[in-house]
């Protein structure tokens, strides 16, 4: 746990604090079960693997509570003993379905909702084995909380329960079951668990598995009451979007099979307010997390809503409904939905299809997404297959000739900002793979032909995947899914829709009419949470906002329990004025934080030349009015700055509002480089590069090499002082030689651990320099860092006034005490050199030794032996047995923290 005081930011405790024992004490997060970071007011809850992002509140106590950001809620719900110890059994994962391991923990709902289910398991008779349903909206963590709750049920309740896990969608099926395989659940290969055929699948069902998965069309078989496939009553079944595998005969014939087995539907949309056959199976809510809250709690990011069909006049309004109809009825087997939707629809397919309007998209499409580029991924989604090809011949034409137009516009940029950014964007165009993703089937080649297009490249891209660095190939669902891959792009028709996780992506452009629960969980593929996220966006073609509002006002139960339980008509989309709304928010407060502070915005961008950049300095100088100030505007203007690049598509408005947000990261990049140097050269620089006479510049010759950086311990400090009189940006220079001592402080501590006075100290000067603001103290503070600085020089000579190297000297420093005679004193600076070149001739030579329990070992006995060796270690008469197990066990923490490599990279970079 990592609390800091009431006025700093929470994310300070991860930025400053967590992220560096990670690295510099990384043993201690060995036995680490989650980590919450504080301020006494807030707080987050994450694990040792999570970006601050994917840090999250603890807001509720109960499902049915309306939720609040506390820190005592959170204590409350996770630090009471039996909370403690059931998320520390049940609640935490390592999944390596990713192809690394990543730590999951529960979340707040999940955790409630899952203990929810659980207690339906155990009074699972008096419900009749209707355990009830699960809505939690789609990107909130469903396929995790079915494993915490099959999890938990075996480790709580006994392992003998199978369950089994039922999808409708090859997909799907696949999703989930490597979800479990990656938590270690399951294993096709070892242990058969997935259903190839009916037959195979009552087979599984006469074994006792813990986890069975199948298709519910492998119910196939027609079967007879009195001959079921297994009369157990410790199975579970377990659907996965219960609502659209409840009727017909493959239903039948699974409850027929298994008679005595309890049922629980898991869903990331709620339920129809007619459908009763679903509640007939499953009983009511068991738990509810709606799309409202999820984005509330920070599980999900906000959707917006761009009605481009109209704006282009290609929206299919009229068409929507009858199409989505046909839709929903032909692709649960997926077969010739091209042929039949031309037989069924006629002149309607062929509108929605038509050339010259599949070209409007195409073109609009490059436009909107190539000017967005910084957003992340996006997918387009089409009717069919065939148009997934043939939007994918348009795009790729219409994306050469804006290749084309961006390098004949480069010609004409003069402004060296604007160069940088156009290079940038024409290089992301260029690396950009746009592929297509759909299911192969019979004949599909002359299909294709028939309309010109091959698939034939496409499928073996589907098959084979993309080359990768280390030689392989990586598949497009894995290369879609890594952020830094350049198949930024996928066209799609229905694979993906559904149970397919990519926070990166952004925007869904969606040109296939959809309805209900379909439309539902296509808009929610955008809105995963990832690091510079801040929405998700949906490009409407064929203009779906009727079906959207449609589906929302006969779902049941919209507004779960904790927000009254009553249904509304609220999007779970917005439109692009209230994202816009947000940024001129965001602008404004900047705006007004820096008048508060004595600066006008405009003074930016009102001005030209020498008046401009006097005007960086001046509003630098505002800002740099103490640590707070600071703190406060940079985080205002990286909330402006990603606000305004999810609303980069909102035309002409966007436009208006450029000029304001290139102020203010005008002067957030002028901050920002202040702290890329980390010596004091750069305060030389800001006050003129006062020097004394002695540092003398001469030509160089033709066979000379350049001179090193001039000894900052010969700088005239007095002339230094007399610029600092005459400068009129005090507050920024004295920021800048606090960012310069910091980097260099963080150097000598991490060198040597017992520095900590140095520390302390610094942190006093700081806190003084926070509490006054008057000219008086910013004089006194420059005063105190520079004599500071010098006593951080005068500690570097000490080593070699000892006759040591900082490496030695760190470990002499931890073996020192008091009243030792000189010869002693030189003993022990022989021990300090010999035990480390001992160390670093062998133990530590050991690749990856900290990772092993037996190289920490040995190494740790290895300082112990040479310690206490009478002719090697320390001084006999001097240091009885305690103190040397002791100083031995200091010694180890130092090298475990400084040398996690030969040579240690904290002594091989020059301070």
């Amino acid at each position: 746990m990592e609390v800091k005081n009431l006025h700093h930011d929470v994310k300070i405790a991860y930025e400053q604090n967590f992220s560096d024992y990670k690295d510099t004490v990384p043993h201690l997060f060995h036995h680490n079960a989650f980590v919450i970071l504080g301020n006494g007011l807030e707080a987050k809850i994450g694990s040792i693997s999570s970006k601050f992002e994917y840090f999250h509140d603890w807001k509720r106590l109960e499902e049915r509570d309306p939720g609040v950001v506390e820190m005592e809620t959170l204590l409350k719900g996770v630090c009471s003993k039996g909370n403690l110890m059931d998320l520390f059994e049940n609640y935490i994962l390592f999944d390596e379905s990713g192809g690394k391991p990543v730590k999951i923990l529960a979340r707040n709902h999940q955790f409630l909702g899952v203990n929810k289910a659980i207690c339906a398991v155990e009074s699972r008779k008096e419900r009749e084995g209707k355990l009830g349903v699960f809505w939690h909206t789609q990107g909130s963590g469903k396929s995790y909380s079915i494993v915490f709750f099959t999890k938990k049920v075996h480790r709580r309740l006994g392992g003998n329960y199978t369950f089994l896990v039922l999808t409708d969608r090859e997909d799907l099926d696949s999703q989930i079951y490597k979800t479990f395989a990656g938590c270690g659940l399951a294993d096709n290969d070892k242990d058969p668990c997935r259903a190839i055929s009916g037959t195979h699948l009552k087979s599984l069902l006469t074994e006792h598995k813990s986890v069975v998965f199948s298709l519910i069309q492998k119910f196939n078989k027609d079967v007879l009451p009195d001959e079921p496939y297994s009369k157990r009553d410790d199975i579970i079944v377990i659907t996965d979007e219960a609502h659209r595998t409840q009727y017909g005969d493959l239903s039948l014939n699974m409850r027929t099979a298994l008679p005595n087995a309890s049922f629980i539907g898991f869903t990331g949309t709620p339920l129809f307010s007619d459908d009763e056959i679903t509640k007939r199976v499953f009983g009511d809510y068991v738990s509810t997390y709606d799309f409202q809250r999820a984005v509330e709690d920070g599980a999900t990011v906000p959707l917006y809503y761009d009605a481009r069909g109209q704006k282009l006049g290609v929206a299919t309004n009229d068409l929507n409904e009858k199409i989505a109809d046909k839709l929903e009825a032909f692709e649960v087997d997926d077969v010739n939905v091209e042929q039949r939707l031309e037989r069924e629809l006629k002149r309607d397919y062929h509108i929605i299809t038509a050339g010259n309007r599949l070209d409007q998209i195409a073109r609009d499409f490059v436009q909107h997404y190539s000017e967005g580029w910084e957003n992340g991924k996006a997918m387009l989604v089409c009717i069919d297959k065939i148009t997934c090809v043939r939007m994918h011949k348009l795009i790729d034409f219409y994306w050469q000739e804006q290749i084309r137009k961006l390098e004949t516009e480069l010609r004409n940029i003069t402004d060296d900002q604007e160069m940088i950014f156009s290079l940038r964007q024409l290089d992301w165009m260029k690396e950009t793979i746009i592929a297509v993703m759909i299911s192969e089937e019979q004949g599909e080649v002359d299909k294709f032909r028939k309309w010109d297009l091959d698939i034939t490249p496409h499928r073996k891209l589907i098959k084979q995947g993309f080359p990768a660095q280390d030689g392989n190939r990586i598949d497009l669902e894995s290369a879609f899914k890594k952020e830094d891959h350049p198949f930024r792009v996928s066209i799609v028709c229905a694979m993906w829709l559904t149970g397919f996780d990519v926070p990166c992506l952004a925007t869904l452009y969606l040109d296939k009419p959809l309805k209900a629960h379909t439309l539902m969980q296509a808009i929610a593929r955008a809105n995963r949470v990832s690091e510079g996220k801040n929405n998700g966006l949906i490009i409407d073609y064929c203009g779906i906002l009727k079906n959207l509002r449609k589906a929302l006002a006969t779902f049941a139960g919209h507004g779960d329990e904790g927000h009254g339980g009553t249904a509304d008509d609220k999007d779970p989309v917005k439109p692009n004025e209230e994202l816009l709304g947000q940024l001129i928010e965001a602008i404004q407060l900047a705006s007004d934080f820096l008048i508060k502070q004595g600066f006008l915005l405009n003074k930016l961008f009102e001005t030209e030349g020498f008046a401009r950049n006097a005007a960086i300095i001046e509003a630098k100088e505002a800002v740099n009015e103490n640590d707070q100030t600071r703190k406060r505007f940079e985080i205002m203007a990286r909330t402006v700055l990603k606000k305004f690049k999810a609303c980069i598509n909102i035309k002409p408005e966007i436009n208006e509002l450029k000029i304001q947000k290139n102020a203010i990261n005008i002067i957030y990049k002028s901050l920002e480089r202040d702290r890329e140097p980390a010596d004091i050269s750069h305060i030389m620089r800001a006050l003129h590069l006062v020097v004394d006479e002695s540092i003398k510049t001469e030509k160089l010759g033709v066979s000379e090499r350049p001179q090193p950086p001039y000894d900052i311990s010969k700088i005239n400090f007095d002339r230094l002082r007399q610029e600092f009189n005459n400068s009129k940006t005090k507050r920024t220079t004295v920021q800048c030689l606090k960012s310069a001592i910091e980097e260099r402080l963080k150097k000598l501590l991490r060198q040597n651990p017992l520095r900590t006075d140095f520390q302390k100290h610094y942190e006093q000067i700081v806190n003084e320099y926070n509490q006054e603001k008057d000219k008086v103290t910013i004089e006194k503070t420059f005063e105190a860092l520079l004599r500071y600085h010098e006593d951080l020089d005068e500690e570097e000579k000490r080593a070699i006034r000892e006759g040591l190297n900082q490496e030695t000297l760190a470990l002499f420093d931890l073996l020192v005490k008091p009243e030792l005679s000189k010869n002693e004193i030189n003993q022990l600076k022989k021990v300090a050199s010999s035990l480390l070149e001992s160390l670093k001739k062998e133990k530590l030579r050991i690749e990856n030794w900290r990772e092993k329990e037996a190289t920490r070992d040995a190494v740790r006995q290895n300082i112990f032996d040479f310690l206490f060796d009478d002719k090697s270690g320390l001084p006999e008469k001097s240091y009885n047995d305690d103190e040397v197990k002791i100083l031995s066990d200091c010694v180890f923490n130092h090298i475990y923290s400084a040398y996690p490599t030969i040579p240690s990279p904290y002594y091989d970079i020059a301070v």
